[in-house]
Protein backbone atom coordinates (compact mmCIF):
# COMPACT_ATOMS: atom_id res chain seq x y z
CA UNK A 1 0.00 0.00 0.00
CA UNK A 2 0.82 3.47 -0.73
CA UNK A 3 2.78 5.22 2.10
CA UNK A 4 0.98 8.49 1.91
CA UNK A 5 -2.41 6.38 1.42
CA UNK A 6 -1.51 4.61 4.97
CA UNK A 7 -0.47 7.87 6.24
CA UNK A 8 -4.15 9.52 5.31
CA UNK A 9 -6.08 6.38 6.66
CA UNK A 10 -4.12 6.68 9.93
CA UNK A 11 -4.81 10.50 9.85
CA UNK A 12 -8.64 9.94 9.06
CA UNK A 13 -9.10 7.21 12.02
CA UNK A 14 -7.07 9.85 14.58
CA UNK A 15 -9.51 12.70 13.81
CA UNK A 16 -12.76 10.61 13.60
CA UNK A 17 -11.38 8.82 17.12
CA UNK A 18 -10.59 12.33 18.48
CA UNK A 19 -14.18 13.86 16.70
CA UNK A 20 -15.87 11.01 18.61
CA UNK A 21 -14.35 12.01 22.07
CA UNK A 22 -15.77 15.29 21.51
CA UNK A 23 -18.71 14.75 20.84
CA UNK A 24 -19.36 12.54 23.63
CA UNK A 25 -17.59 14.61 26.44
CA UNK A 26 -20.00 17.41 24.81
CA UNK A 27 -23.54 15.97 24.76
CA UNK A 28 -26.35 17.16 27.08
CA UNK A 29 -29.76 16.24 27.92
CA UNK A 30 -32.65 16.42 25.61
CA UNK A 31 -33.67 20.23 26.26
CA UNK A 32 -30.99 21.68 27.24
CA UNK A 33 -27.25 22.80 26.48
CA UNK A 34 -24.57 22.18 28.53
CA UNK A 35 -21.98 24.35 27.04
CA UNK A 36 -24.23 27.27 27.22
CA UNK A 37 -25.52 28.50 30.67
CA UNK A 38 -26.16 32.06 32.08
CA UNK A 39 -23.44 32.70 34.33
CA UNK A 40 -24.23 34.06 38.67
CA UNK A 41 -21.57 35.04 41.14
CA UNK A 42 -21.68 34.58 44.37
CA UNK A 43 -20.60 36.28 47.29
CA UNK A 44 -17.98 35.76 49.20
CA UNK A 45 -19.99 34.36 51.97
CA UNK A 46 -21.12 31.28 49.67
CA UNK A 47 -17.55 30.31 48.31
CA UNK A 48 -18.01 27.30 49.70
CA UNK A 49 -22.17 26.37 48.51
CA UNK A 50 -23.00 23.08 48.57
CA UNK A 51 -26.72 22.47 47.94
CA UNK A 52 -29.25 24.88 46.48
CA UNK A 53 -32.98 24.69 46.43
CA UNK A 54 -34.88 27.34 43.65
CA UNK A 55 -37.08 29.80 44.78
CA UNK A 56 -40.08 29.38 42.57
CA UNK A 57 -39.40 33.09 40.93
CA UNK A 58 -36.33 31.95 39.89
CA UNK A 59 -34.25 34.82 41.40
CA UNK A 60 -33.96 33.74 44.95
CA UNK A 61 -32.12 30.56 46.08
CA UNK A 62 -31.99 28.61 49.53
CA UNK A 63 -28.68 27.66 49.69
CA UNK A 64 -26.30 26.19 52.24
CA UNK A 65 -22.51 26.30 52.65
CA UNK A 66 -20.13 23.17 54.09
CA UNK A 67 -19.25 25.04 57.05
CA UNK A 68 -21.55 27.16 59.09
CA UNK A 69 -24.83 25.61 59.90
CA UNK A 70 -26.45 28.39 58.03
CA UNK A 71 -29.35 28.65 55.07
CA UNK A 72 -28.70 31.78 53.04
CA UNK A 73 -30.83 32.92 51.11
CA UNK A 74 -29.22 34.14 47.86
CA UNK A 75 -30.84 37.21 45.42
CA UNK A 76 -29.26 36.69 42.01
CA UNK A 77 -30.33 40.18 40.72
CA UNK A 78 -28.86 42.17 44.28
CA UNK A 79 -25.30 43.22 45.63
CA UNK A 80 -26.10 42.95 49.27
CA UNK A 81 -25.05 41.17 51.59
CA UNK A 82 -27.24 37.43 51.94
CA UNK A 83 -29.99 37.10 54.57
CA UNK A 84 -28.86 33.99 56.41
CA UNK A 85 -30.70 31.90 58.79
CA UNK A 86 -28.24 30.22 61.52
CA UNK A 87 -30.25 26.67 62.51
CA UNK A 88 -27.08 24.66 63.97
CA UNK A 89 -23.39 24.55 65.03
CA UNK A 90 -20.45 24.82 62.33
CA UNK A 91 -20.30 21.78 60.54
CA UNK A 92 -20.05 19.56 57.17
CA UNK A 93 -23.33 20.50 55.40
CA UNK A 94 -24.07 19.56 51.68
CA UNK A 95 -27.36 19.69 51.33
CA UNK A 96 -30.95 20.66 51.89
CA UNK A 97 -34.90 20.17 50.72
CA UNK A 98 -37.96 21.68 51.28
CA UNK A 99 -40.83 19.26 52.41
CA UNK A 100 -44.46 19.47 54.36
CA UNK A 101 -42.63 19.14 57.30
CA UNK A 102 -40.69 22.29 56.46
CA UNK A 103 -36.84 22.64 55.78
CA UNK A 104 -34.51 19.59 55.94
CA UNK A 105 -31.08 19.97 55.64
CA UNK A 106 -28.12 17.16 55.04
CA UNK A 107 -24.80 16.55 56.88
CA UNK A 108 -22.19 14.73 55.27
CA UNK A 109 -22.53 11.82 58.42
CA UNK A 110 -26.21 11.24 57.01
CA UNK A 111 -27.78 13.63 60.08
CA UNK A 112 -30.83 15.31 58.46
CA UNK A 113 -31.92 18.24 60.59
CA UNK A 114 -35.52 19.65 60.14
CA UNK A 115 -35.25 23.39 60.79
CA UNK A 116 -37.96 25.17 62.36
CA UNK A 117 -39.09 28.91 62.06
CA UNK A 118 -36.42 29.59 59.49
CA UNK A 119 -35.43 33.48 59.10
CA UNK A 120 -36.85 33.94 62.82
CA UNK A 121 -35.48 34.97 66.06
CA UNK A 122 -36.41 32.00 67.14
CA UNK A 123 -35.31 29.09 64.24
CA UNK A 124 -34.42 25.64 66.31
CA UNK A 125 -33.49 22.44 64.63
CA UNK A 126 -34.06 18.84 65.23
CA UNK A 127 -31.63 16.03 64.74
CA UNK A 128 -32.46 13.13 63.34
CA UNK A 129 -29.06 10.94 62.98
CA UNK A 130 -28.12 8.05 60.53
CA UNK A 131 -28.53 4.79 62.33
CA UNK A 132 -25.40 2.73 60.66
CA UNK A 133 -22.11 2.95 62.75
CA UNK A 134 -18.71 2.77 60.36
CA UNK A 135 -18.01 5.92 57.65
CA UNK A 136 -20.74 7.10 55.82
CA UNK A 137 -20.55 10.13 53.93
CA UNK A 138 -23.37 11.81 52.31
CA UNK A 139 -23.69 15.38 49.91
CA UNK A 140 -27.43 14.40 47.90
CA UNK A 141 -30.92 14.46 49.32
CA UNK A 142 -33.92 14.31 46.94
CA UNK A 143 -38.26 14.03 47.46
CA UNK A 144 -39.76 10.59 46.74
CA UNK A 145 -43.47 12.21 47.03
CA UNK A 146 -45.15 9.10 46.34
CA UNK A 147 -44.28 7.32 49.74
CA UNK A 148 -44.12 10.94 51.62
CA UNK A 149 -40.24 10.23 52.12
CA UNK A 150 -37.17 11.88 51.61
CA UNK A 151 -34.32 9.86 49.02
CA UNK A 152 -30.25 10.31 50.60
CA UNK A 153 -27.85 8.73 48.10
CA UNK A 154 -24.30 7.42 49.25
CA UNK A 155 -21.34 9.30 48.35
CA UNK A 156 -19.16 6.91 50.19
CA UNK A 157 -20.73 4.25 52.23
CA UNK A 158 -18.50 1.45 54.21
CA UNK A 159 -21.17 -1.26 52.71
CA UNK A 160 -20.59 -0.52 49.06
CA UNK A 161 -17.04 -0.88 49.32
CA UNK A 162 -15.83 -2.87 46.30
CA UNK A 163 -18.97 -3.11 45.39
CA UNK A 164 -18.99 -1.05 42.48
CA UNK A 165 -22.59 0.19 43.85
CA UNK A 166 -23.89 2.96 45.39
CA UNK A 167 -26.75 2.72 48.02
CA UNK A 168 -29.70 4.96 48.49
CA UNK A 169 -32.00 5.08 52.09
CA UNK A 170 -35.06 6.58 52.27
CA UNK A 171 -36.39 8.32 55.77
CA UNK A 172 -39.54 8.20 55.89
CA UNK A 173 -41.89 11.80 57.00
CA UNK A 174 -44.62 10.11 58.21
CA UNK A 175 -42.63 8.21 61.04
CA UNK A 176 -38.90 10.24 60.78
CA UNK A 177 -36.91 7.25 60.29
CA UNK A 178 -34.47 5.88 58.39
CA UNK A 179 -35.24 2.29 56.54
CA UNK A 180 -32.45 0.40 58.05
CA UNK A 181 -31.66 -1.29 54.34
CA UNK A 182 -31.32 0.66 51.29
CA UNK A 183 -34.34 1.11 49.01
CA UNK A 184 -32.28 0.96 46.04
CA UNK A 185 -28.77 0.65 44.52
CA UNK A 186 -27.34 2.63 41.22
CA UNK A 187 -25.03 0.28 39.64
CA UNK A 188 -22.10 1.57 38.83
CA UNK A 189 -20.94 -0.55 35.76
CA UNK A 190 -24.36 0.61 33.75
CA UNK A 191 -22.54 4.38 34.62
CA UNK A 192 -19.09 3.07 33.39
CA UNK A 193 -20.42 0.92 29.73
CA UNK A 194 -22.23 4.22 29.14
CA UNK A 195 -19.60 6.50 29.97
CA UNK A 196 -17.72 4.42 28.11
CA UNK A 197 -14.36 3.94 31.15
CA UNK A 198 -13.83 1.67 33.08
CA UNK A 199 -14.86 4.02 35.88
CA UNK A 200 -14.58 2.02 39.51
CA UNK A 201 -16.69 4.85 41.66
CA UNK A 202 -19.86 7.45 41.50
CA UNK A 203 -19.18 9.80 44.03
CA UNK A 204 -22.96 11.66 43.91
CA UNK A 205 -22.85 15.61 44.88
CA UNK A 206 -26.42 16.66 44.26
CA UNK A 207 -29.65 15.37 42.84
CA UNK A 208 -33.02 16.66 42.06
CA UNK A 209 -35.89 15.31 40.15
CA UNK A 210 -36.51 16.86 36.72
CA UNK A 211 -40.21 18.38 36.87
CA UNK A 212 -41.33 17.56 33.36
CA UNK A 213 -39.75 14.46 32.68
CA UNK A 214 -39.70 12.99 36.18
CA UNK A 215 -36.14 11.84 35.99
CA UNK A 216 -33.01 11.88 38.38
CA UNK A 217 -30.40 14.15 37.67
CA UNK A 218 -26.94 13.05 40.10
CA UNK A 219 -24.33 15.11 39.55
CA UNK A 220 -20.96 13.50 40.56
CA UNK A 221 -18.29 16.49 40.76
CA UNK A 222 -15.43 13.91 41.01
CA UNK A 223 -15.91 12.35 37.99
CA UNK A 224 -17.27 15.44 36.34
CA UNK A 225 -20.42 13.73 34.97
CA UNK A 226 -24.17 14.40 35.29
CA UNK A 227 -26.25 10.55 35.83
CA UNK A 228 -30.00 10.83 34.71
CA UNK A 229 -31.89 7.75 36.00
CA UNK A 230 -35.40 6.40 36.39
CA UNK A 231 -37.29 6.53 39.70
CA UNK A 232 -35.70 3.10 40.58
CA UNK A 233 -31.91 4.20 40.24
CA UNK A 234 -31.62 2.30 36.29
CA UNK A 235 -29.02 4.13 34.41
CA UNK A 236 -30.40 6.04 31.67
CA UNK A 237 -27.92 8.69 30.10
CA UNK A 238 -24.91 10.26 30.67
CA UNK A 239 -23.12 13.30 30.25
CA UNK A 240 -19.11 15.06 30.84
CA UNK A 241 -19.28 18.08 32.50
CA UNK A 242 -16.72 20.38 31.51
CA UNK A 243 -14.27 21.40 33.56
CA UNK A 244 -14.15 25.08 32.60
CA UNK A 245 -17.70 25.92 33.44
CA UNK A 246 -17.60 22.84 36.42
CA UNK A 247 -15.56 24.01 38.71
CA UNK A 248 -16.61 21.73 41.24
CA UNK A 249 -20.45 21.09 40.72
CA UNK A 250 -21.92 20.45 44.63
CA UNK A 251 -25.89 21.75 44.17
CA UNK A 252 -28.79 20.75 41.23
CA UNK A 253 -32.16 22.75 41.35
CA UNK A 254 -35.07 22.87 38.71
CA UNK A 255 -37.34 25.44 38.41
CA UNK A 256 -41.14 24.40 37.21
CA UNK A 257 -40.36 24.87 33.82
CA UNK A 258 -37.08 23.25 33.70
CA UNK A 259 -34.35 25.18 33.74
CA UNK A 260 -31.92 23.52 35.99
CA UNK A 261 -29.40 25.64 37.91
CA UNK A 262 -26.25 23.81 39.22
CA UNK A 263 -23.84 25.49 41.72
CA UNK A 264 -20.16 25.56 41.93
CA UNK A 265 -18.05 25.88 45.03
CA UNK A 266 -14.97 27.83 44.12
CA UNK A 267 -12.15 25.39 43.88
CA UNK A 268 -9.99 27.66 42.28
CA UNK A 269 -11.40 29.47 41.11
CA UNK A 270 -14.59 31.43 41.92
CA UNK A 271 -18.25 30.06 43.36
CA UNK A 272 -20.60 30.64 40.82
CA UNK A 273 -24.49 29.31 39.90
CA UNK A 274 -25.43 28.36 36.32
CA UNK A 275 -28.82 28.56 34.43
CA UNK A 276 -29.62 25.91 31.26
CA UNK A 277 -32.35 27.30 30.16
CA UNK A 278 -34.78 24.36 29.16
CA UNK A 279 -35.92 24.08 25.26
CA UNK A 280 -37.64 20.68 25.08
Amino acid sequence: MDIRFSSLLLLLFISCNAFSDQQKKNTSPRGYKLTEPERFRVRESMQEISGIQLFPDEHHIYAINDEQGKIFLIDLSANKPYPDSKFGRSGDYEDLIHTAKGWIVLKSNGTLYQVHDIFTDSVTSTEYPFHKKGKQEFESIYPDTASNSLMIICKQCAEDKGQRATSVYRFDLGTMQYDTVPAYRIDVKQIAKINGNDMKNFRPSAAAIHPIDKRLYIVDAINNLLVITDMKGQVLEVHHLRGKLFEQPEGISFAPNGDMYISNEAGDGVADILKFSYKP
